[in-house]
């Protein structure tokens, strides 16, 4: 072949045009495919799900909403005896039914009966005392009693011879005289002596008498300790076991309640027994409500223990004075306030959590709707009413609200869907999740 000849095609030529080809087609189809979907994308039609609820007619109601506690309006404490050093030897189970009189606690009586029989038999040693001392005065009594009769009888005797001295000599009348002074100066001498050991009798019978009192008012203390050694339930109820505030517990738990061993101080509350004849419901009011309150206010009780059932009660005591609660700083203020239970059940017990509503002011038969279903446009409540697959915006006149519901005044009608936000602002929301 001669070299001035070139061949017309290079060798690989005809495979790297197929590649350019393939490469632009699926450019072209990778087009298409994206146009298709931004078509449909932007200009297609989404199903939008929209929350709606319906206009209903019923009570509007003003609440302020609290958190109590159920509690007994009769509740009675058992309380530690004023008794030296009392140790629990015997306790009820708490939660236990229990009726008027049976035994509840019972301490450990064994040095209170102890002391009672020593203070007994201090009582009759002091009565043996008294009996042995007024007999001691009884002889001392009668000797002074016959040591008098002979001062008197020397003093007689004494004059007696006085009187002789008529016929006798001057000298012996003298003596006679002298004589009848010495035995006056010795009656007046036991007389002294006789009145002061009256005295004396009666301070040693004073003294003794009130040693014995004093004995006997110890031996009545120790009667009274013993007396007190069994607390019984002053009604019928159920037991309610209180916590040991002096017991030793886990850091950041509540303390422990009371159990038989435990040894207690002097009024230390140990049991409740509430009369579940009567409930009430304690709150503490926020500063920011009580001014909303007042008396005989209608109260709606939720407990957390019986979710199905609500209980109805009457605002009737609310605390003058705020209570610092240091919670927080600054301290919060907080008003103690209670409301008594209209309608009980068998199986409300003391310490219950509640939800309670106050009822400050409510509009009976009045049109509802949610509050998150009005929006403000221009100035003015609107709504959107789902009618079929559209949604209508309409402008309405409303009343009152509270956290939950509006009163509307015109513009709907029972039994409207509105919705409870926009729909062109839950279109977006869905058009983002594609």
């Amino acid at each position: 072949m001669s070299k001035d000849l070139k061949p017309k095609r290079k060798l690989g030529r005809p495979r790297a045009s197929r590649r350019r080809k393939l490469i632009t087609w699926g450019v072209v189809l990778a087009a298409c495919v994206a146009g298709a979907y931004a078509a449909y994308h932007y200009t297609g039609t989404t199903e939008v799900d929209v929350a709606v609820a319906r206009v209903r007619r019923g009570d509007f109601i003003i609440a302020v909403k609290n958190r109590g506690e159920i509690r007994s309006t009769h509740s009675m404490l058992l309380t530690a005896p004023q008794v030296p050093d009392p140790r629990i030897v015997k306790l009820a189970d708490s939660g236990k039914p229990i009726k008027k009189g049976d035994v509840v606690i019972e301490f450990d009586g064994v040095q209170q009966e102890q002391n009672l029989i020593e203070k007994t038999t201090t009582v009759r040693t002091a009565d043996s005392e008294i009996v042995q001392t007024k007999a001691q005065h009884k002889i001392e009594n009668e000797m002074d009693g016959m040591n008098l009769m002979q001062s008197e009888y020397n003093v007689d005797r004494a004059k007696l011879e006085a009187s002789k001295a008529e016929i006798l000599s001057e000298i012996e009348g003298a003596k006679d005289r002298i004589d009848v002074g010495v035995s006056e100066g010795e009656l007046n001498q036991v007389k002294t002596s006789i009145k002061s050991r009256e005295i004396s009798h009666e301070a040693d019978v004073e003294r003794l008498d009130q040693k014995k009192q004093k004995a006997v008012r110890d031996r009545e203390l120790a009667r009274g300790y013993l007396s007190k050694m069994v607390l019984r339930a002053p009604n019928d109820g159920i037991v309610n076991i209180l916590p040991n505030f002096r017991a030793g517990g886990s850091f950041g738990q509540s303390p422990p309640p009371f159990k038989e061993g435990d040894r207690v101080w002097t009024g230390a509350a140990i049991a409740e027994i509430p009369d579940l004849s009567e409930m009430r419901v304690e709150l503490k009011l926020e500063e920011v409500d009580r001014g909303k309150l007042k008396l005989n206010q209608p109260v709606r009780v939720r407990v957390d223990a019986i979710p199905e059932k609500e209980f109805n009660a009457e605002m009737d005591w609310i605390s003058p004075i705020a209570q610092l609660v240091f919670r927080t700083f600054p301290p919060e203020k907080l008003f103690p306030a209670r409301a008594t239970l209209k309608n009980l059940d068998p199986r409300l017990r003391p310490g219950m959590s509640a939800s309670c509503e106050i009822i400050v002011e409510k509009q009976p038969g009045v049109l509802l709707i949610p509050s998150r279903a009005s929006f403000l446009e221009h100035g003015k409540p609107t709504v959107y009413i789902q009618k079929g697959q559209q949604f209508l915006k309409r402008t309405i006149e409303v009343g009152k609200r509270n956290d939950e519901d509006l009163v509307v005044l015109k513009g709907l009608k029972e039994g409207e869907l509105v919705t409870l936000e926009k729909p062109e602002e839950a279109a977006k929301r869905a058009r983002k999740k594609m």
